[in-house]
């Protein structure tokens, strides 16, 4: 039996134990540093191109030329899904009915994917040829109709597809050349546009259908004429209320308020920057398509770089539900994870 002196002793141990422990796990559990890449190969995978997390905990992309949709797993582990009605898909993104949705780029026709693996499509006339797709802030899936013909004949337009696949299209002289879209955090649908010489800007569609559009210098050539493109690409929603997209032929960043203010960030590291997301870090994470790396910019513009021997032309990138970010590498068909914050 122990006397008062012992139960002090062994509390003290008790305490002592605990901080140990505790300062065990506060050091293993934060090991993995910030931008250490991974890199995840598999037969299936040929030139993927978008990717986007989905409801099952896995992220979801496309295999653009292997014409189907693949899945990966946090540990890396890879399975492929194919149907005929998969035709060179370019765009994904997870639904509000639980579901994966995609654009056929060659098939003009709108895919759905359960966790699963069933495919059902949608076509429609009004679909012609679909690149980027995103969820609404209505309950819909929205979509861009790249549409186009030749250099010089485009039908662009935006699309919008209810989990019913009921479809409806917009059109407006001046969403041509559309190249991304993605939800606002004010309620509206915000896309990026831009012709082939660079003449683009940012715009935003209601759930209504009303489009505006916003232009800046830091978005176009300069009226001279001569060709220091911009082309607006990617876009996504920050963490700070604004909208980030990425001037891929202008090496630059770009940020847009609601309110349509637009500031320009640029790096030396940036180059031909494309797909863009908000990281779990409170950053925003981009590829660098020319630059075989992948750029962090924060809220107030700090740009790091981040290069590694498996990172070749990224294409698009996204969160994901481990704390890193995963993106696909388009020059060597595999997929790519970045720690965006210390994880365990």
């Amino acid at each position: 039996m122990l006397n008062k002196g012992g139960w002090a002793q062994l509390q003290r141990f008790r305490v002592n134990a605990l901080v140990i422990v505790l300062s065990t796990f506060a050091l293993t559990s934060c090991s993995t540093p910030v931008g250490t890449v991974t890199n995840f190969t598999d037969p299936s995978i040929r030139s993927p191109m978008g990717i986007a997390a989905g409801p099952d905990g896995n992220l979801w992309f496309n295999n653009y030329l292997g014409n189907s949709i693949g899945r990966i797993t946090p540990a890396g582990v890879v399975s492929n899904f194919t149907d005929p009605s998969i035709r060179s898909p370019m765009g994904i993104a997870a639904g509000p009915d639980g579901n994966l949705w995609f654009t056929s780029y060659f098939g003009n026709s709108i895919g759905r994917i359960t966790p699963a693996g069933v495919v059902s499509t949608f076509t429609d006339p009004s679909i012609m040829i679909p690149s980027a797709i995103a969820a609404g802030p209505d309950g819909n899936l929205w979509f861009i109709n790249w549409g186009r013909a030749f250099d010089w004949v485009t039908f662009s337009s935006i699309g919008r597809i209810t989990p019913d696949g009921v479809v409806s299209n917009f059109t407006a002289t001046a969403i041509d050349y559309l190249r991304a879209i993605v939800a606002g955090p004010d309620g509206n649908l915000w896309f990026t546009y831009a012709d082939p010489y660079g003449y683009g800007g940012v715009g935003r569609i209601t759930p209504a259908g009303v489009v505006s559009t916003f232009t800046d210098p830091s978005m176009t050539p300069p009226s001279s004429g001569t060709m220091i493109d911009a082309l607006p690409m990617g876009i996504a929603a920050g963490p700070d209320g604004n909208l980030w997209f990425t001037n891929s032929l202008g090496n630059s960043i770009g940020r847009i308020t609601p309110a349509g203010v637009v500031s320009s960030f640029t790096h030396p590291s940036m180059a031909s920057p494309r797909g863009i997301a908000a990281g779990p870090d409170g950053n925003l994470w981009f590829t660098n398509s020319s630059g075989g790396s992948i750029g962090r910019i924060t809220p107030a513009g700090v740009v790091s770089n981040f290069t590694d021997p498996s990172i070749a032309e990224p294409w698009q990138i996204a969160a994901g539900p481990d704390g890193g970010m995963w993106f696909t590498n388009s020059g060597n068909g595999s997929i790519g994870r970045i720690t965006a914050a210390n994880s365990p």
